[in-house]
């Protein structure tokens, strides 16, 4: 299943794996599309084989809870907190350039 989730998160810019009822997960959906951004996202609570790519995500992010993962050009950057220390560090917008995300 980790080949699922990265051939997911390497389809676009940026991707976030999400859970539609998930307050985390709508913050961090807000701040990239507040940015330009426009992510896919997958809703896990959605999707046919979303407890399985949950359980793939929650292996590699090393957490009980692995929502909302984020994906920048190809490369899981984390869950809410390391998306928001990158963006208070003056970091994400760069990241995002980089990936092709934003054309600022």
């Amino acid at each position: 299943m980790d080949e699922r989730v990265m051939k997911l998160a390497s389809q676009r810019a940026v991707v976030i794996f999400s859970l539609s009822s998930c307050c985390m997960c709508h913050s961090v959906k807000k701040l990239f599309t507040d940015m330009g951004v426009n992510p896919a996202v997958h809703e896990l609570d959605q999707e046919p084989k979303g407890k399985d790519l949950e359980k793939a995500l929650a292996k590699m992010l090393g957490r009980q809870s692995p929502v909302p993962a984020v994906f920048i050009g190809g490369d899981l950057v984390g869950p809410t907190d390391k998306v928001m220390s990158l963006h208070l560090g003056g970091k994400l917008v760069p990241l995002l350039r980089d990936a092709g995300a934003l054309w600022l």
